[in-house]
């Protein structure tokens, strides 16, 4: 083995190490308790983010590829399956928290033994390069349920009612800037799509060209302020603003606010993970649905970006505090092909009544974002960390 060859492998090693203990530093602040609770479908229990980031790596690597490996426990298959039909039978998506046990220290028990099993596969001659897009894979699933773990930890903890705080931090105020600039892109054709070095996934891959007309698209984001403005200009019960499902949304839900806002004694205040706080209004306005983005665009005269349009335009503003909605429904670039096997379920099963998320947040993890990361929600969602930028 070279020196070359030794120092990637080591380096391989550290990467799988630190993303993988940044998941349990992510629970550390959790009692037993909420490791537990699953409020509504969308939301997974903790501990079931951490078995089943577990269960991708011995599944995936380990089982088909180092010789001798036994499998923790073979029932964590069932329990542990997120939505890969190849791979078998599942707990149902709205019984995850019904699973009291395996136990937390069950889970960490697995964790810890696939780590140490992986510790020594990748010291291992069984490691080829074939092997590495997959484990490369592997690791970026991980990062994505960092950034599910800490959404649905502040979805358990924002619906209890005593409100508890995930952690206490300092937060200093955002610097705003009162005015909105729209920066100009003359018509022509452009190229979107991943290229060059380094992870993407199947869905950034088939760079293309597109055509767009002029366009302007805002310097920064939608503050809480503004959305307010939203709100007390009856944006919640004017339907001109809203699409046909969403105002079926609206009514539905009797919905009036972002979600986590609250009012309470005439005072408007936000859950955070910090706990409940007076409303920032400084702050980009968090936690809206795709409805509601589009609604408050309409009443300001302007319309969300196309993902086509976000991308171009990314490199002249700064992103990554919200996953920003656009106006694009989610859909293969020209040329896309599923993989064979489980791995072909990632992302093309999902290209249909989605629109697509550009951008990251603030809970996603360091070196998990790029420009053309295409991420997709469902259009009433808003327990994800999703904001607006105005395009016209």
């Amino acid at each position: 083995m070279t020196t070359k060859t030794r120092t990637a492998i080591t380096d391989l090693a550290i990467k799988y190490s630190e993303i993988r203990q940044y998941s349990t530093k992510i629970c550390e602040p959790l009692e037993i308790e909420d490791y537990v609770v699953q409020p509504i479908v969308d939301v997974s229990p903790p501990k079931w983010h951490l078995g089943h980031t577990t269960w991708f790596f011995e599944t995936f690597i380990l089982e088909p590829n180092f010789p001798g490996y036994q499998v923790f426990d073979a029932q964590y298959n069932f329990v542990f399956n997120s939505y890969y039909e190849t791979i078998g039978a599942r707990v149902i998506r709205t019984d995850r928290g019904n699973l009291s046990r395996p136990s937390v220290s069950d889970i960490y028990q697995y964790r810890k033994y696939v780590d140490e099993q992986m510790d020594a596969f990748l010291q291992s001659e069984y490691l080829t390069e074939e092997i590495k897009p997959l484990l490369e894979l592997g690791l970026n699933h991980e990062q994505q349920h960092q950034e599910l773990l800490l959404t649905d930890i502040k979805y358990i903890l924002g619906h209890n009612p005593l409100f508890p705080a995930y952690k206490n931090e300092d937060i200093s105020k955002k610097e705003h800037s009162e005015t909105i600039e729209m920066i100009h892109f003359d018509e022509g054709v452009y190229e979107i799509g991943f290229q060059g070095e380094g992870f993407s996934f199947d869905n950034e891959m088939g760079r293309h060209k597109v055509y767009l007309n002029d366009f302007e698209i805002a310097d920064r984001l939608v503050s809480n302020r503004e959305y307010l403005e939203f709100m007390h200009a009856g944006g919640y019960n004017d339907f001109r603003h809203w699409h046909a499902e969403g105002w079926d949304w609206v009514k539905q839900n009797e919905a009036k606010s972002p979600l986590y806002w609250h009012l309470i004694d005439g005072q408007w205040m936000n859950y955070t993970l910090n706990g409940l706080q007076e409303l920032d209004l400084n702050d980009a306005v968090c936690h809206i649905n795709f409805y509601e983005a589009s609604a408050f665009a309409s009443w300001k005269g302007m319309r969300l970006p196309t993902e086509a349009e976000w991308e171009v335009a990314s490199n002249h503003f700064e992103w990554g505090n919200r996953w920003e909605w656009t106006n694009s429904a989610y859909l293969p670039y020209p040329g896309f092909k599923k993989e064979a096997g489980a791995v072909g379920e990632y992302n093309g099963k999902f290209m249909v009544n989605q629109m697509v998320l550009r951008g990251a947040s603030d809970a996603t993890p360091s070196g998990h974002s790029r420009n053309t990361y295409r991420n997709f929600f469902q259009t009433g969602l808003k327990w994800q960390f999703t904001g607006i930028r105005l395009a016209q």
